[in-house]
Parts: structure tokens; sequence; C-alpha cells
């Protein structure tokens, strides 16, 4: 159990690690005369909601679908969201 957790913990910190939700909380820490605690408070019950959601959704998902297909699922929308992000740089630039 603690090495499934850990492995879970540490891919998802790694993933979190300079994504935009985190450079958005950044600048609301910034904000002059707004609490850093409310600041937290405020991004870790997000965080606690959507992965809430994420593992429901994932969870009925699963009824429905063998593993295999949810992975191929999940790494295509990797690739669509690279792609989609790649696209966007190179037509801004």
């Amino acid at each position: 159990m603690l090495p499934a957790f850990l492995t879970i913990f540490l891919t998802v910190f790694l993933a979190e690690l300079g994504d935009k939700t985190q450079l958005a909380t950044l600048l609301f820490a910034t904000e002059e005369n707004r609490s850093p605690w409310l600041v937290f408070a405020a991004a870790a019950l997000a965080l606690v909601a959507s992965t809430g959601l994420a593992v429901l959704l994932g969870s009925m998902a699963e009824r429905h679908l063998s593993a295999l297909p949810l992975k191929l699922i999940a790494g295509v929308g990797f690739m669509v969201i690279g792609a989609w992000t790649l696209w966007g740089h190179f037509q801004s630039a």
C-alpha cells in the first residue's frame, strides 16, 4: 500500500510543479492585503475538490472500460494537449 501511495504522490506532485494552477496560486499570494493562509486554504481545497472529482469519474469509468483503453485514452489526451500547446506556441511566434 505504501509503495502505491508514494508512486501516486510523487507522480501528481511532479506533474503539478510549475503548472498553470501553481503559477496562478503564486500570483494570488503576491497580491497585497491577501493572507497567504487564505490563498493556501483556497488553493488546497480547490485541488482536493478537483482530485475528488477525478477519482470519482475514474472509478465510474473503470466499471465500464478495461484498464488498457483508459490508459490509451489518457495517453492520447496528453498527446492532444501537448500538440495543441505546441501549435499555439508556433502560431504566436
